[in-house]
């Protein structure tokens, strides 16, 4: 498994990637996301939005169905970029059960009062944060 700064990965593998993923927020990705690469191809994307000092908004988080069983190794490699990054903390939006259970197990924490990072009043999902250590 590969991390590759969206910007920099092959433009022929990217449209094929968004192709079947339209979902996918091509320009944010472009902007602050990395392509998740296995096997040759592209199968997850993310995107790691600095908010402010210190501060991370993982967002766009995705991985083919194909390559799930992968999700929470793709989460410590986020988790080991951030740090490269000097992140201090990390926010996340999950809006499935599954994804829940798997961010409490890698100490993710659940929030309950109103997120800096939340800008668009959407009420669905719940807010998790993550501090990074040194």
């Amino acid at each position: 498994m590969n991390l590759i700064a969206a910007h920099r990965a092959s433009e022929e593998k990217l449209d094929q990637f968004l192709v079947k993923n339209r979902n996918v927020n091509k320009a944010s990705l472009l902007e602050a996301g990395y392509v998740v690469e296995i096997a040759e191809q592209i199968q997850g994307c993310f995107s790691l939005e600095r908010m402010d000092e210190g501060s991370y908004w993982l967002k766009q988080l995705y991985i083919t169905k194909a390559e799930a069983a992968k999700l929470p190794v793709l989460l410590e490699a986020i988790l080991n970029l951030a740090k490269e990054q000097e992140a201090k903390k990390i926010y996340v939006r999950s809006h499935q059960p599954v994804v829940d259970v798997l961010l409490e197990s890698l100490q993710f924490h659940p929030q309950r009062e109103e997120m800096p990072v939340d800008k668009s009043n959407q009420k669905e999902g719940n807010w998790w944060t993550y501090d990074v250590s040194s």
